[in-house]
């Protein structure tokens, strides 16, 4: 990992919060993301931005963005190691008692998001990690498609629940439980990332917790949208096999998950991708060390997640008919299948229907 500019170190006593920002290309939307984290008061914080493989140019202008400052700093790495990895990196880098992680493409709802973030966590001794409200930064509407728990709970977006997992956009976690859960799964890449952390720190008595009051602000751009792809749907599937074979279930077990699997890919146009990603998980989990689950642990996650997902009827209809974004999948291509928006703010407001792919990032899918 390389300094190029800011603080040489943070600062050497202890301090309330690291802001770890991950950084490739997209110069204006990151900067943006800094001057958000610089903006926040009432705690100690440092911001250390990794940038794993931006352009010449873009990596000058985020050097621009921390010049002189001590109360920042930007490394890079000499190649992009997935956002486990950058994470990583960017953690050990710091020491604050709290670890905030702010995508490049977001920013604080508020310049007291920190404050509330450490009262949180402060409030709460057994909990791990929280994950924001994601609204869209242009409208402050939810961002349906970074909904990452059972889409039943929609209709608490603007309060607060135990769950299993945390959405990676804007979240921060504990220190004390980073270190004893043992951080992020580098080999994950990217996806499932937050869930595979989350299990191995339930696994050892810590809570995670949504909190809607708690707003971080996503810019979603259509055209910039990161779309589902073969290559995305590949890692989503080998990632979250892997992590049941880690949490020690059989492949026997996991057959029903991959058979779904194959279906929804069928259903979204991939169907040679899942096949792949399962040979792969196989590989991946030879030798993996395995997460046990003691029964503490499942009773917490039959209660945060599982038991909030209805029947295998409904489960059927949210989970697996599900549409991918970006796939070129509308309505009418699928009777009986709502779109995106329109199927999440149906169960918001108390109504049914099945639900859209941003079921595909909670917990259990």
């Amino acid at each position: 990992m390389k300094y190029i500019d800011g603080a040489q170190r943070p600062p050497r006593g202890e301090y309330d919060m690291d802001v770890v920002i991950l950084a490739l290309d997209r110069a204006e939307d990151t900067v943006a993301a800094i001057r958000s984290a610089l903006d926040q008061t009432g705690v100690s914080r440092h911001v250390i931005v990794v940038d794993q493989g931006s352009r010449p140019e873009a990596l000058a202008r985020l050097a621009e963005a921390v010049h002189g400052r001590s109360d920042a700093t930007l490394v890079a790495l000499d190649r992009n190691t997935g956002v486990p990895g950058g994470r990583n990196r960017g953690t050990a880098f710091g020491h604050g008692r709290v670890i905030v992680g702010l995508d490049n493409d977001a920013e604080f709802g508020t310049t007291d998001t920190l404050v509330r973030m450490a009262a949180a966590l402060d409030a709460e001794p057994a909990l791990a990690a929280l994950g924001c409200r994601i609204v869209i930064h242009a409208t402050g509407e939810d961002d349906l498609l970074s909904w990452g728990y059972p889409v039943a709970r929609m209709n608490r977006a603007g309060g607060t629940f135990e769950t299993a997992t945390f959405v990676g956009a804007g979240h921060a976690i504990r220190r004390a439980a980073w270190e004893e859960a043992g951080g992020y799964d580098e080999s994950l890449f990217f996806c499932w990332e937050e869930y595979d952390f989350s299990l191995r720190a339930i696994a050892k008595g810590w809570k995670i917790r949504y909190r809607g009051d708690i707003v971080v602000r996503h810019k979603v751009n259509p055209e910039r949208r990161v779309s589902w792809s073969g290559e995305r749907w590949f890692h989503f599937v080998r990632n979250r096999l892997y992590i049941g074979r880690k949490s020690g279930q059989s492949w026997l077990a996991l057959t029903p998950r991959m058979a779904a699997y194959c279906v929804k890919a069928a259903w979204n146009g991939y169907p040679r991708d899942t096949p792949r990603a399962i040979g792969a998980a196989i590989r991946m989990a030879r030798g993996a060390q395995k997460v046990v689950l003691p029964p503490a642990a499942r009773a917490y996650l039959r209660r945060t997640d599982e038991g909030h997902r209805g029947n295998l009827l409904t489960r059927l209809r949210q989970e697996v008919l599900a549409v991918l974004p970006g796939t070129g999948q509308h309505v009418t291509d699928h009777p009986g299948l709502q779109a995106t928006e329109a199927s999440i703010r149906a169960i918001r407001l108390g109504g049914s229907g099945p639900a859209s792919a941003a079921a595909m990032h909670s917990a259990s899918s």
